[in-house]
């Protein structure tokens, strides 16, 4: 007979912050850093989307608040951080110089390295520049930002499988510049007129509200009504798609991989997700041999998708024990 299925994980139960500041990165950004869970556990860094999506309570509760000192950061232009949506001196590789500094802020040696989507994203650029201070790495929804990933989502691709959203998506480009849609909202989110980058910004955070959950529009989150969040989630995501991640070439994270590999990975990928396919996944774990890759059957991008939040439950507790701390 087969063994019953375990029961999924859930997420651990809510808490809130025991510290929290700000912290002063360069004369123009001022960024927000919070601890929760145990200050002498065993620290770990989570690493939100976007980029520009900010921190949510959610991210506290994927790691055992009785063993994990859980350290949050909204990265720059975003969420708590000030300047509130603004584009200069905010690359990728300023993000990981923030990373660094909080690191040594907060007196920490090692830790783990936790982020999903554009998560992943920047927890690779920070492992490819300071692998010393990774102890594991635990990603989901991996996004290697290259130019097929970046078409597949914003020009042709999920287009096919979420027509009645795309159509809203394509709305406030005029025909004749839809040749090249992140060129087109790229003009009008960095337009001098806030209604024209409003609207454009409301267009393309729901473009990926309506698509980031196998459930499809009707999942639409909340937060991608709001003005603020959108303002900032829309702005930065196409300042970093525009300039190409701010990476060497096309594929540069993957080039890493190799050199990288001896630090502990967790991979968990939904096999439905629109806005991050599954092949970025799989071509990470072809260079990361050693890498553990779940695929979870019934997810797309969300990672409080059921099946998603299992995976990196269960992942976080066994990082606990398996990272090179």
């Amino acid at each position: 007979m087969n063994a019953p299925a375990q029961p999924r994980r859930d997420l651990y139960p809510a808490l809130e912050p025991y510290a929290s500041e700000m912290i002063k990165v360069s004369p123009r950004h001022t960024i927000y850093v919070e601890q929760c869970g145990n200050p002498r556990g065993r620290p770990v860094i989570a690493l939100h989307g976007g980029p520009g999506g900010g921190s949510s309570p959610e991210m506290r509760r994927f790691f055992d608040p009785r063993h994990y000192r859980v350290v949050i950061v909204d990265q720059r232009g975003c969420g708590r951080s000030t300047p509130h949506a603004d584009l200069e001196e905010n690359t990728t590789w300023d993000l990981v110089a923030d990373i660094e500094r909080v690191r040594a802020h907060l007196g920490i040696g090692k830790w783990l390295v936790f982020g999903g989507s554009w998560g992943s994203t920047l927890s690779l650029a920070y492992a490819a520049k300071h692998p010393d201070a990774c102890a594991a790495l635990l990603l989901r929804g991996i996004f290697l930002l290259t130019k097929h990933e970046i078409d597949w989502f914003y020009q042709s691709g999920a287009s096919n499988v979420f027509p009645d959203a795309f159509e809203r998506y394509l709305a406030p480009i005029p025909v004749n510049e839809r040749g090249d849609l992140v060129a087109a909202y790229h003009r009008r989110l960095t337009s001098q007129d806030r209604d024209t980058r409003l609207e454009a910004a409301r267009a393309w955070a729901r473009w990926e509200g309506e698509t980031i959950s196998i459930v499809g529009p009707t999942g639409l989150p909340a937060r991608f009504n709001d003005d603020r969040f959108v303002e900032a989630f829309a702005r930065i995501e196409c300042h970093y798609f525009t300039h190409r991640g701010f990476f060497e070439s096309d594929g540069w994270l993957l080039e890493q991989a190799s050199r990288l590999a001896h630090i502990p990975l967790r991979i968990v990928h939904g096999r439905y997700d629109m806005c991050t396919p599954l092949s970025s996944a799989w071509a990470l774990k072809k260079a990361w041999p050693n890498a553990h890759f779940e695929i979870i059957h019934d997810a797309g991008h969300s990672s409080l998708e059921p099946g998603i939040v299992d995976a990196l439950v269960r992942g976080a507790d066994a990082q606990y024990e398996e990272a090179a701390w």
